[in-house]
């Protein structure tokens, strides 16, 4: 493909791209195929001689558009948004053009600087305490996703651990065993509603794993008493807590952690890394009513949320800030021959490799920076603004049928999260009696808290198997696509509408389709 045949290739694909977003809305927005669809549409192996773009870009269509869950599409409102804007695709395109692996500044110093940069103008735009700007000890850098960081940032704490334990011993092999020993009673902590993803990490760094009780009763936010009571039975077994996953925004409900509570609490036990995953509700502390949340982070060493989630920026962009980067590049720098030069060693320029898993990377900050410029401040805090709007909207349709939902959290950063009622119980959890009073009731006598003593256990069952059956009924519909949750035992349906396209028609309907699925499954007022 020459120069021009790129630039009429080009043209096609974008204008493609442009009639997929403007079709979005009318195509079914999860895939229906089934597992091994691909596989008898392709032929069995790659083509002796090369093809024309036209028969290549037809293949999109064909092949590839039955097979993709359309996450941009304003009836998405499962998991969490992954955002796709115009500028984001562009940085994209420039960053494909101008492919490097970036591993050191000289590879391209301008892949090195823009992205300190840009960091630190995010930085500044979420309130994050000066520890986690470029000028001091501190920086940020981007991640592949929530997930890469927490592993990142673990093997460092697993690292600053030992070498505190041990910085006076003598090197030698008796240092080494005994650090691989103190290695093997390492205990990562995280909330019991962190994303799996630190339990992931744990299995990584080859260390132990244990959840800290977050219980309905507490909003389901880890708190700095269950946080000490965990570090206390840890030591007690004779391991040692090195790390903590405190969450703003838990996958499950949007729970934030007590971070004051945690920041007393970390002051006893000043080895212990603590890191803020923050991966989508992150995004709304660019504005100011969300920024007290920041306020004891500067106790922290880490924070991590994704633009790719809620702030318009394409996957994969997740932004990692460190409070001391020499913890990171102690643990992640090795320096062989082939990747010194003179800019590195005499330690004028930041070499993300060593920031990072990976050894190469590209260039994402440049569709950080278009997206920044392109929408600014005003921009961006309107786009959360918008849809926090939208969470509340819905949330307030759910209160207009308290026989059929219960909020059981909500809404939070645009998620609401809710329960159906099973048929015929009321909405203090009770099931009224529906015959003659000199006649027995089985329905009383197995429901009502003061004759049976597992009443809230069989509603909690009764409510599991209605709201599981009303879930699947309305993904099965394939007009909308919602995620379900477990928070505190209790079978749970999520939603949140957060992508660019999100409007309020969409939540209005789909609070239909949840009432019509409902009503279905467990009755309506009159039936009762």
């Amino acid at each position: 493909m020459n120069a021009s045949q790129f630039r009429e290739a080009a043209h096609a694909a974008i204008e493609e791209i442009i009639q997929y977003y403007e079709t979005l809305p009318s195509r079914p927005v999860l895939s229906t195929v089934t597992p091994g669809y691909l596989r008898p549409l392709l032929p069995s192996g790659p083509p002796q001689t090369g093809e024309a773009w036209p028969a290549i870009q037809a293949d999109i269509e064909r092949v590839i558009m039955p097979g993709l869950t359309h996450w941009q599409s304003p009836k998405f409102m499962a998991f969490y948004p992954a955002s796709s804007t115009f500028p984001g695709m562009l940085g994209e395109l420039y960053s494909a053009a101008f492919t490097a692996p970036a591993f050191n500044w000289l590879c391209s110093p301008a892949v090195t600087e823009l992205e300190t940069v840009v960091l630190d103008w995010v930085a500044q735009l979420l309130g994050l305490p000066e520890c986690y700007l470029s000028k001091g000890e501190g920086g940020g850098v981007i991640q592949g996703s929530a997930s890469e960081a927490i592993v990142t940032v673990m093997v460092a704490a697993r690292e600053r651990f030992v070498m505190r334990r041990f910085a006076e011993m003598e090197e030698g092999e008796e240092k080494e065993r005994k650090m691989g020993e103190m290695r093997a009673r390492l205990v990562a902590l995280g909330s019991e509603h962190a994303h799996s993803s630190t339990q992931k990490a744990a299995n990584i760094a080859g260390t132990r794993h244990r959840p800290v009780p977050a219980p309905k009763d507490t909003g389901f936010s880890m708190t700095g008493a269950a946080l000490r009571k965990t570090i206390k039975e840890c030591k007690s077994q004779g391991l040692e807590p090195f790390y903590l996953t405190a969450t703003l925004g838990t996958t499950a409900t949007c729970a934030i952690d007590d971070f004051e509570g945690i920041a007393e609490v970390i002051k006893d036990y000043p080895d212990i890394w603590v890191h803020v995953d923050a991966a989508y509700a992150g995004a709304a502390l660019v504005c100011p009513e969300y920024q007290h949340l920041t306020k004891h982070f500067d106790k922290f060493d880490s924070f991590n949320f994704n633009m790719h989630k809620w702030l318009l920026t394409n996957f994969d962009a997740s932004c990692l800030y460190i409070k001391h980067r020499k913890s990171l590049t102690s643990a992640l720098s090795i320096t062989p021959s082939y990747l010194r030069t003179p800019f590195s060693d005499t330690g004028l320029v930041t070499d993300y490799r060593d920031w990072q898993i990976p050894l190469g990377r590209r260039f994402r900050a440049l569709k950080i920076w278009f997206v920044l410029r392109s929408y600014g401040i005003e921009g961006l805090q309107s786009h959360i603004r918008r849809h926090v709007q939208l969470g509340e909207l819905f949330h307030s349709l759910l209160l207009t049928r308290p026989d059929l939902f219960v909020v059981l959290t909500g809404p939070a950063f645009a998620l609401t999260v809710l329960a159906v009622r099973p048929k015929g119980w009321t909405k203090d959890g009770r099931r009224p009696s529906v015959t003659r009073a000199d006649r027995p009731d089985p329905a009383h006598e197995a429901y009502l808290n003061d004759f049976t003593a597992d009443a809230e256990a069989r509603y909690k069952a009764d409510s599991n198997a209605a709201t599981q059956a009303v879930y699947e009924r309305v993904n099965g519909s394939g007009e909308l696509f919602l995620t379900s949750g477990i928070a505190d035992g209790t079978y749970c349906i999520r939603v949140v509408s957060a992508n660019p396209m999100a409007e309020e028609k969409y939540l209005r309907r789909a609070f239909e389709v949840l009432v019509k699925e409902a009503e279905a499954v467990v009755g309506t007022k009159e039936d009762e």
